[in-house]
């Protein structure tokens, strides 16, 4: 079995990168790049009464890097920062959409990238109503986040999803998740 023999980090700042040596079941040593980002939490808030979503939608460098994409349209999300990942879920709703949520639906955590990255993420599916939202939201100003809050029918949500123009994993999967425990919801 494959074992991590050594870990160096090359460099910290908001994550860590580490390379690795990794040894091999028959004693070669190879290295591996590792993202070490810590816990992070996604919730997707839904108002089952009006039938929509609450979304954020902001610049992503990475995506602008690959693709040219000046912003993608995610479910809230954020990293657990010594505190538990329910209180992070809270915390972030706030900061991002301006939201107060009473209950959290904890799906389950996963990994979002263990081919390179260490954060493991708690899923969250959260109801709201149009009196909980408790400020603008746009995200912390010293994170320079310039959140945009996005709010949108579900159905057109499922649409979006169906033709592939939700390009956030975490976001599709609270999405497909909601449709499948609550299809009631989706219909126009």
């Amino acid at each position: 079995m494959s074992k991590i023999v050594r870990t160096d980090t090359v460099y910290e700042g908001f994550s860590r990168l580490l390379i690795a040596t990794v040894e091999l079941p028959d004693g070669r040593t190879i290295r591996r790049e590792i993202e070490d980002h810590g816990r992070a939490v996604c919730v997707l808030p839904y108002d089952p009464a009006r039938r929509t979503a609450l979304l954020v939608r902001q610049f992503r460098a990475p995506a602008a890097l690959a693709d040219g994409r000046p912003h993608l349209l995610e479910a809230v999300a954020g990293s657990v920062e010594g505190e538990t990942p329910d209180a992070c879920a809270y915390r972030e709703t706030i900061e991002e959409a301006g939201l107060k949520l009473h209950v959290l639906e904890h799906l389950g955590t996963a990994w979002s990238m263990p081919g390179i990255s260490t954060e493991q993420m708690d899923l969250y599916l959260a109801p709201y109503s149009k009196d909980d939202r408790v400020g603008a939201g746009g995200g912390v100003a010293d994170e320079h986040e310039d959140i945009t809050v996005v709010e949108l029918p579900l159905a057109e949500l499922a649409v979006m999803a169906d033709a592939g123009q939700i390009m956030d994993m975490k976001t599709l999967a609270l999405l497909q998740a909601l449709r499948l425990r609550k299809p009631e919801l989706f219909r126009a």
